[in-house]
């Protein structure tokens, strides 16, 4: 028995490569994520594009992590009018304003000391788990951020893979 791919994932395996770099763009902001995921379509199941998204983040430069981070707005701050950005930060929708204050000095010292933004997989997690995160990782030495990065990034990416290949079902 045969099952056809999700609607999402044909659609991005036959739209023109100018609305497939566009769709990759609003899942990661690295050009060559995307120029890596690009080459290798069409692909047969989500799983493989999935798979594809994780060995183009392992490959991952330090100037393409810089450029996939900057898409990124700082944790309790999403970009305005970006659904994206709102629904991956959820958990700081009800944070108090000391949480929220507490986070963005947090934020700042992270940016000071690592020269980007903290990346992480916000979704599903509250205020307080993201600034204990935030807390732990400041300890970090660059290498060691460096990699919790990149494992951050892929969790990102796979989560928006997986809306692109299955809207509109």
């Amino acid at each position: 028995m045969t099952t056809d791919p999700p609607p999402g994932l044909t659609r991005f395996n036959t739209s023109s490569d100018s609305a497939a770099r566009a769709a990759l763009r609003e899942v990661c902001a690295s050009t060559a994520w995307g120029s890596e995921l690009l080459a290798h379509r069409p692909y047969t199941t989500a799983d493989t594009l999935f798979a594809a998204s994780d060995t183009a983040t392992a490959g991952l430069t330090a100037g393409d992590l810089a450029e996939a981070m900057a898409g990124h707005p700082p944790i309790g701050r999403p970009e305005p009018g970006d659904p994206t950005s709102a629904r991956e930060q959820r958990g700081m929708a009800g944070a108090s304003d000391a949480l929220k204050a507490e986070l963005l000095e947090l934020n700042l010292a992270y940016q000071e000391r690592f020269g980007h933004v903290f990346l992480i997989c916000a979704t599903g997690r509250t205020g307080e788990q993201m600034r204990d995160a935030v807390r732990i990782r400041i300890g970090n030495t660059p290498e060691q951020e460096r990699a919790v990065v990149r494992t951050e990034l892929g969790k990102i990416n796979r989560i928006r893979l997986t809306r692109l290949v299955h809207a509109g079902e």
